[in-house]
């Protein structure tokens, strides 16, 4: 079985939400086999910005659902968007 990088776009509710904030939380909720590797804060346009997050999981069952999921329940959290996955 191999693992499974997965890249999120986490885009907050509103310009006000610190995502800082909301990027401790992913690290909280997440799955107990997900590794949350790395994050970036990008801008958007007009002061709102999105947290990039990678992930590293094992490729079974349906974790990176259980991972948007729980991330998409944070308060501050508008949606959550995968942008790419590979199996590595």
């Amino acid at each position: 079985m191999g693992k499974v990088y997965m890249k999120l776009r986490v885009m907050p509710e509103d310009v006000d939400i610190d995502l800082e904030k909301i990027y401790e939380k992913i690290k909280e909720v997440a799955p107990e086999n997900v590794e949350i590797k790395d994050y970036k804060i990008q801008p958007i346009a007009f002061g709102l910005k999105a947290l990039l997050i990678v992930a590293v999981m094992p490729d079974e069952g349906e974790i990176g659902d259980q991972l948007v999921e729980r991330i998409q329940n944070i308060d501050g959290v508008e949606s959550v968007e995968v942008e790419a996955t590979e199996l590595l």
